[in-house]
């Protein structure tokens, strides 16, 4: 029994003495769960915070003052815009510049007088429902509070007439389903290019690329090519089966969004090939990859929204390609947009696609050299 143990310890000390050994190893085990902690704690969250609604008082009213000083007093919202121009409103919330437009009717003062119900009219952005329900839910309860000062004396109340634009029933699958169709898109792209180089090192051979006549761009171009080829037509197949088994229409231009998939896939292939350069083993390369592709996906968006994030987080999810992939893809799903429209997250994709492969081009030359 003695011995039994004593072999035992001598096989979970050598274990652990292989895993601790590599300082690379080290720094990708300890490191990430902590970010990530740290990530999680703040970002995950299911309530919806820091909206932006514009309001449009047609009544003019004290009571319809009340009613938008009860809601620019709620903590749920970060920015109440007051507004008389329906068609601006409106072309904000196709921008994604607010998440919602709440119109009082002329006759809303009159009607609560009279004891009637008083319609007032929200129109949110479906593309993203969990903020819709949100905000549905936070207007719908400030209403009810309001109807209570007019309903025990003239029986009169508020009701809210909800509408989602581009995903009328909201359905979360739409969301859900296009927002998987990007990340399943990364982890495709980043899988196969993080272990490309790593394995030539394994196995040897990576020794003879140093030594053929190809030089760092011909061999950038090499393992850029087969990942991006295979990401991009089971991009094709995935957004396919969104279409016929989901039910998900595709509104945008199908050629659009291959372009825009190319484009954001270039990106992911830059940091794969930048994380496959800098690992000594196909071990380091997909613990690598997980230490990328989860702070990725909290920061996408996916999860939370990007409003409801600390500031400082804010601006680091512009340094991520999934946050853009994911507007393009909910964009061109559920709006007819051009390439015009989708310019404006194009641009930065363009340029995180150009930095990753920069990078991953001076790792490779200097491994070359």
């Amino acid at each position: 029994m003695i011995k039994c143990f004593s072999r035992l310890w001598a096989l979970i000390n050598k274990e652990f003495l292989t895993i601790l050994r590599d300082t690379k190893s080290r720094i990708i085990i300890i490191a990430p769960p902590l970010i990530q902690l740290a990530l999680f704690a703040n970002i995950l969250t299911m309530e919806t915070k820091n909206a932006t609604l514009i309001i449009i008082d047609n009544s003019q009213t004290l009571e319809s003052r009340e009613l938008v000083a009860g809601i620019e007093n709620s903590r749920w919202f970060a920015k109440i815009i007051r507004s008389d121009n329906l068609q601006q409103a409106q072309r904000a919330l196709e921008s994604e510049k607010v998440q919602g437009i709440l119109v009082i009717r002329q006759d809303f003062s009159r009607k609560l007088k009279k004891g009637m119900t008083a319609d007032i009219q929200l129109i949110l952005d479906g593309r993203t429902p969990t903020t819709a329900i949100g905000l549905n839910d936070y207007i719908t309860q400030i209403a009810g509070r309001f109807s209570q000062k007019f309903t025990p004396r003239t029986g009169a109340c508020v009701s809210t007439l909800t509408r989602s634009w581009f995903n009328p029933n909201v359905v979360y699958q739409w969301y859900l389903v296009i927002s998987l169709i990007v990340i399943l898109a990364l982890v495709i792209t980043l899988m196969l290019t993080s272990l490309s180089v790593a394995r030539e090192r394994e196995l040897g051979t990576f020794e003879q690329l140093i030594v053929s006549p190809y030089t760092a761009f011909e061999i950038l171009i090499g393992k850029t090519v087969p990942p991006l080829f295979i990401a991009l037509i089971l991009q094709a197949a995935m957004t396919a089966a969104a279409v016929f088994c989901f039910d998900i229409p595709l509104t945008g231009p199908f050629v659009l969004f291959i372009l825009a998939s190319f484009i954001a896939l270039l990106s992911f292939v830059g940091v794969g090939l930048f994380i496959s350069s800098v690992c000594d083993n196909q071990q380091q390369a997909i613990l690598g990859a997980f230490a990328f592709m989860m702070p990725a996906i909290l920061l996408s968006g996916f999860v939370s929204p990007i409003e409801d994030m600390p500031l400082f987080l804010q601006y680091l999810t512009y340094a991520n390609p999934i946050r853009f992939f994911i507007k393009i893809g909910n964009s061109l799903f559920l709006k007819d947009i051009g390439l015009a429209d989708i310019w404006p997250e194009l641009m930065p994709l363009l340029v995180i696609s150009f930095a990753t492969l920069g990078f991953a081009a001076l790792t490779f030359k200097r491994n070359l050299e």
